[in-house]
Parts: C-alpha cells; structure tokens; sequence
C-alpha cells in the first residue's frame, strides 16, 4: 500500500458537495480516506480574478501506481464535471497529487511533489493540520517548516463544513 496526500478544490457551484462527493469517488476507486483536513475558504491563486475556493487535503492509502492514480483522479474529475478551458481558471473540481509517499516522479504529465506545493498557503495549511512532520523529499524540511517560511500571503480561512 502506498500512502498519498491529494488537495481538493473548488470554486463552482456547490463546492462542499463537489469536494464530498469527490472523496466518494476516491474512496470507491482509488483506496481508503485515512486523514481529512478541514475545509478551508480560500483566494484565487494565480489567476486572481474568479470566485474563491474551498480547498481539503486527505491522506489515502492506495494500491495504485502513481500513474493509475492520476488517471483515475482525471477520470472522477471528469464525472464531477471538470472542464479544462483556461489554466488555474475556475472549476467544479481540482485534484491534485502532493505526495506519494516519499517518491519523487519528474514525467511530462505527472510531477510528484507538486511543483507548487511549498509556495502555496491554501495548500500547506490544510497539509500541515494532517501531516506537519512530513518531510518534502527534494526540499528536505517538514510541510510545518514550509509554512512558517512561506511568502504567500493570500487569505486562507478554516470554515465549517
């Protein structure tokens, strides 16, 4: 079994619905949920003007490759009606891979750590509230020593699910 830590977001529609029911998905198709973050409300990263965003990290232990993982994370992004009409534009439903395990996976298609991870507060905060003591495997520091050096400076709110 491998363990892996995937970010949910969304800024469409019903965003708790769509990060609920993406983790449905997850668990009947890519392995068990062992950890849940809170959900956090959060401003756009990198395109800054379209609404903001409910984000969640989860730790899942899988059987699947990295490979298969992303396809099958493509594939209930796709069901929870993703569509991909402009780069970090607005969306029913983002997944993305953080960690799997300590591997490091440098592919056109799948990169593992997620390259922006360490520079992202609505990432990190989430992260560090199920995992502070994960070691990033190219940086070398703890998700809780990331935070507390992140530049970031974007509003990320803890709210009520």
């Amino acid at each position: 079994m491998f363990n892996t830590y995937i970010l949910l977001g969304s800024n469409l529609g019903d965003s708790k619905k769509y990060i609920s029911n993406a983790i449905v998905e997850i668990e009947r198709e890519i392995g068990v949920v062992q950890a849940k973050s809170a959900l956090y409300q959060t401003e756009a990263w990198g395109k800054r003007d379209q609404p903001e965003f409910i984000n969640q990290v989860i730790e899942v232990k899988t059987k699947l490759s990295p490979a298969l993982l992303l396809k099958y994370i493509l594939e209930i992004e796709k069901k929870l009606g993703r569509e991909r009409l402009q780069k970090w534009g607005a969306r029913t439903i983002d997944i993305d891979i953080l960690f799997f395990d300590n591997q490091i996976i440098n592919e056109l298609d799948l990169i593992i750590p997620h390259p922006f991870l360490h520079v992202r507060r609505f990432t990190l905060m989430p992260l560090s509230e199920i995992a502070p003591k994960l070691i990033h495997p190219i940086l070398l520091r703890s998700v809780s020593q990331l935070l507390e050096e992140l530049d970031d400076d974007l509003s990320v709110n803890k709210i009520d699910f």
